[in-house]
């Protein structure tokens, strides 16, 4: 059993109110995710193409997991471009520090 307690919070979703167990310093996190969710519920009910609350919830949910997914994907490129920029540099760097060692005059 981990040290940290857990707390029940309350957060609401379309109107319905949900009973959720978090850990300490989660709170503000977990909420800020239930009125994510419940965003885009009301989103996808507001174009009136989905119907049921199941199907607002598996669209909402495909919505978030693409939205992620695609997050992931620009931060990996993100970190390859990084990864590198910072190669290129070090290629540069050792370049002075050759010459520089090379140069009799230092």
């Amino acid at each position: 059993m981990s040290n940290s307690a857990v707390n029940t919070t309350t957060v609401s979703i379309l109107d319905k109110d949900y009973r959720v167990s978090c850990g300490d310093g989660e709170k503000a996190a977990l909420v800020e995710a239930a009125n994510y969710l419940d965003s885009k519920m009301r989103d996808i009910r507001g174009t009136g193409k989905v119907i049921g609350l199941e199907r607002i919830a598996v669209m909402a949910a495909l919505n978030i997991a693409h939205e992620l997914l695609q997050l992931a994907k620009s931060i990996s490129k993100d970190q390859e471009e990084t990864k590198r920029q910072v190669e290129q540099i070090v290629e540069k760097v050792d370049k002075v520090l050759q010459d520089v060692n090379s140069d009799p005059g230092y």
